[in-house]
């Protein structure tokens, strides 16, 4: 009984809703039990709601270097947007070295697992060295930010992204040369002598991520879609901006998501990152094929980007995950609470994605289970419920903190989506092993866990 925990907290999130007098047990493979066996080692969790880990879906972990420092309109230009803070995003990718990419990533990771994140999807797009030379291990910065995630006890896919061309009938940006695969087949290749490096290791899995359709062009795309392994998921850009609608419309005669669904990529293991700009068309197309858009609000409201449709994606059928992107805070629950209130600035009304059980906690549940479930499923991994033989990988909240103070049995759940602050996070498990906890609100490092 020795390699069994129990985890005993006052509430116990299971089964969609809060539960008192229940205990989490894990065994020695770091799973979820089935039931509490005697004489197992009991951990008291007193004061506190344990939940399962949050997933993020959607990170560009470097760029939480120009966090604060792109809040300006540059002298000489009248407006600030997505396309002038890109050029500030790639003055901060061309001198960063292995160890500086590993430095950086491991910040952000902290700030994931402190704010309840046990899981994330890291879109990868920088490959080279700062002249486009590729490093002799074509992944060397693939496995410093990899390395970067274990050490702070987070699982990570790594979606590695294929970049080909900056846009159609664009030039070369030479600001993208760390980004440029010579080819798809280098970019197929590549990604998955990644995959072959990591398998066995249990916290880690690798995708496949075609950045846009600026990006990558028709041929790419098929490519992907025919030559993928059978279950690594796909990611891509889709939709963010109206200037890539627009790209594609001249090249393609398509709209983003309806190329994509001529080449056959929407599906239960693709997902169309934020999903912004979408006729009713696309809304159906992404409903029908069950495709998960992953939405990142803070992001896409940073940016001005706009809003993700994410009511009229649900009611077509599409899933939903959420996502903390360019790192311009890192706090998922707000990302979910986001999605919600920013459809309620545009549609005029309240509770927009509530799904109508009538229930106090409903809308709430909904919005975890985009932060969880939907996440998880997104980057193919088997966490975002405890649920028995799952990973027990979890978060838990200070029921006595300030954000919670008065929250009951029947309001815990709204009151932690819509207004706990991270502040609130206490202990935080991956495999059921602690990787920060109340006493020092700060990671541990072990890789050789």
């Amino acid at each position: 009984m020795s390699d069994i925990t129990v985890y005993q907290p006052d509430f116990l999130f299971v089964d969609g809703r809060f539960q008192e007098g229940l205990a989490l047990a894990v065994g020695a493979d770091g799973r979820v039990l089935d039931a509490v066996p005697e004489g197992a080692r009991v951990e008291r969790l007193p004061g506190r709601a344990l939940l399962p880990g949050l997933v993020n879906g959607h990170s560009h972990a470097f760029q939480r270097l120009i966090r604060g420092r792109t809040e300006y309109v540059a002298s000489g230009r009248g407006q600030d947007d997505f396309w002038s803070w890109r050029e500030a995003m790639y003055r901060a990718a061309e001198a960063l070295t292995p160890e500086e990419v590993y430095v950086a990533s491991r910040q952000v990771f902290v700030e994931m697992a402190l704010a309840g994140i046990t899981a994330v999807g890291e879109f990868h797009y920088l490959h080279h060295q700062s002249d486009g030379t590729p490093y002799a291990d074509r992944n060397e910065l693939a496995h410093a930010v990899i390395r970067a995630a274990t050490d702070v006890g987070l699982r990570i896919c790594l979606l590695r992204v294929g970049y080909a061309r900056a846009g159609f009938n664009v030039a070369a940006n030479p600001r993208q040369r760390r980004f440029i695969d010579p080819d798809v087949d280098a970019f197929l290749s590549t990604t998955e002598a990644l995959a072959r490096a990591v398998r066995g290791d249990a916290r880690v899995n690798v995708g496949l991520a075609p950045h846009s359709v600026r990006a990558v062009s028709k041929e790419w795309l098929a490519r992907v879609e025919g030559d993928a392994p059978v279950g690594m998921p796909i990611h891509m850009h889709v939709a963010e901006q109206p200037k890539e609608i627009e790209a594609c419309l001249a090249e393609h005669g398509l709209r983003p998501v309806e190329l994509l669904a001529d080449l056959g990529l929407l599906g239960g293991r693709f997902t169309a990152v934020h999903g912004v700009h979408l006729t009713d068309d696309e809304v159906q197309l992404l409903g029908r094929s069950e495709t998960t858009v992953c939405a990142c609000p803070s992001t896409e409201r940073n940016l001005g980007d706009g809003i993700v449709p994410a009511d009229a994606l649900v009611r077509a059928g599409a899933r939903v995950s959420l996502g903390s992107d360019s790192q311009t805070a890192v706090d998922l629950l707000d990302e979910a609470r986001q999605l919600e209130q920013h459809l309620r600035l545009s549609r005029l009304r309240r509770a927009v994605l509530d799904p109508g059980t009538g229930t106090l906690d409903g809308l709430a549940a909904r919005l975890l289970d985009m932060a969880t479930v939907q996440g998880a499923h997104s980057l193919g991994l088997e966490t975002g419920a405890l649920t028995p033989g799952a990973p027990a990988d979890f978060f838990t909240v200070d029921l006595r903190h300030p954000s919670l103070v008065g929250a009951g049995l029947a309001s815990l759940l709204p009151g932690i989506v819509f207004g706990a602050t991270a502040g609130a996070v206490r202990e935080v498990a991956v495999a059921g092993f602690l990787t920060c906890w109340a006493s020092s609100r700060t990671t541990t490092s072990h890789s050789g866990s």
